[in-house]
């Protein structure tokens, strides 16, 4: 069997280690409020779901360089994390008493995933851009919804139907 050339342990760059580091605080950071708000995935999920985005992206990258285009297709790195993150999001969205629960969580992951990816791929602006939006519509907009009655129940098709839960 052929391999591609090892990467020696000394080569451990600033690049590398910080697109690793970045992942791992912002996925960190994107979990805080799942975490402060005791739901399934907190802190601990969605860093590890953002830095192995990212690592999987570095490797993925450095095995493009090293084997060429006619070799490999980065593009598969999506179609991998879609899948992992659409069956750990599977996992944690529950349908309970009339509501839906934990599909921000799940779709909170996803965004780690994508994060995670932009990191290793050293996308610094998409970094900055999916992390602030991120933080705004997971933190800022809770407020609004409680504003607006987020506790409405579900009718018999699924549908909100205005009602509050007693």
């Amino acid at each position: 069997m052929e391999l591609n050339d090892a990467t020696a342990l000394h080569w451990l760059d600033f690049q590398v280690l910080l697109r690793l580091s970045i992942a791992a605080v912002l996925g960190l950071l994107l979990g805080l409020d799942r975490e402060l708000r005791g739901h399934a995935a907190g802190m601990r999920t969605h860093g590890l779901v953002c830095f192995s985005a990212a690592a999987t992206t570095i490797s993925i990258i450095a095995l493009y360089l090293q084997l060429g285009p006619a070799q490999m297709d980065p593009l598969r790195l999506f179609e991998a994390v879609g899948a992992f993150i659409g069956i750990v999001g599977a996992g944690l969205i529950v349908f309970s008493k009339g509501q839906l629960h934990n599909i921000t969580t799940a779709a909170h992951l996803w965004l780690a995933a994508v994060i995670g990816i932009a990191c290793g791929a050293g996308q610094w602006p998409l970094v900055a851009i999916g992390f602030v939006i991120s933080v705004v519509m997971v933190t800022v907009l809770r407020f609004v919804e409680k504003f607006m009655g987020e506790d409405r129940v579900l009718d018999e098709d699924g549908e909100k139907s205005g009602k509050s839960e007693p």
